[in-house]
């Protein structure tokens, strides 16, 4: 999963699938190799999940919401091992089908989280910040009219970490959705050396599992308080990350 393109406050068509013109990137196929290292990974996440002694914690505005409202899941980018684990506890908890679109890259590198998201049931977007932007937000918002949730890590796919972009904000008041901070401390991990410090779960670690309050950004939200906003759910993404 990753951010949206920043400033945006309509979606655009897009330019239509085929090779590639005027620096727009069409996802390619996975080769077997790829597929295969998917369906490992996938295996791999489920198998780690089932050993986590798991601590849930829900803001009571989220569970308030009607049933069934769609919402936008934020979650950082070094989050995303356990990010599906939490959605299915969440539509469990809410006693509703699981329907959620996520936001990829599309890079070679998100082919294959894509097709991991796809194990997962999930229907994976292909785009960012500089690849397929606007066609994204578009297929994002398509989504949403169809009662689906959406996800994205707002501080991916290059970060700076931990910084929420305004793609974030931007989708958000084009959809209408609320903004639902989320986040998870794992008590054991190992930390990769990439920049956004992304953590791998250990198995029989302990999981603290966070859904924050969500956050409304009205239709008519001017530069001023789109910037006021961004910055509310960063804040309250940061709180999500401790114990």
């Amino acid at each position: 999963m990753c951010q949206v393109s920043p400033g945006i406050d309509e979606p655009q068509p897009g330019p239509p699938l085929g090779p590639r013109r005027s620096g727009i990137v069409v996802p390619r196929k996975l080769k077997w190799q790829q597929r295969w290292m998917a369906s490992l990974i996938y295996g791999l996440i489920e198998a780690v999940s089932f050993t986590i002694r798991y601590e849930w914690h829900f803001h009571s505005e989220l569970l308030a919401l009607p049933a069934g409202a769609p919402v936008i899941f934020c979650i950082w980018h070094n989050r995303l091992p356990f990010s599906l684990i939490m959605y299915r506890h969440y539509v469990h908890r809410r006693q509703q089908p699981p329907r959620l679109a996520a936001l990829v890259s599309a890079s070679k590198d998100g082919g294959v989280v894509a097709r991991i998201l796809e194990h997962f049931g999930v229907q994976p977007v292909r785009g960012s910040s500089s690849r397929r932007g606007p066609q994204a937000l578009l297929e994002l918002t398509r989504w949403a009219e169809r009662g689906y949730d959406l996800a994205i890590t707002p501080d991916g796919p290059r970060g700076p970490r931990y910084v929420v972009q305004p793609g974030a904000i931007a989708l958000a008041q084009v959809t209408g959705l609320p903004v639902v901070p989320a986040s998870y401390y794992l008590a054991w991990k190992i930390r990769m050396k990439s920049w956004d410090g992304f953590q791998m779960p250990v198995p029989f670690s302990r999981a603290v599992m966070k859904f924050g309050q969500p956050v409304r950004v009205p239709r008519d939200a001017r530069t001023a308080e789109r910037e006021a906003l961004r910055l509310e759910v960063e804040d309250r993404m940061k709180v999500l990350m401790v114990d």
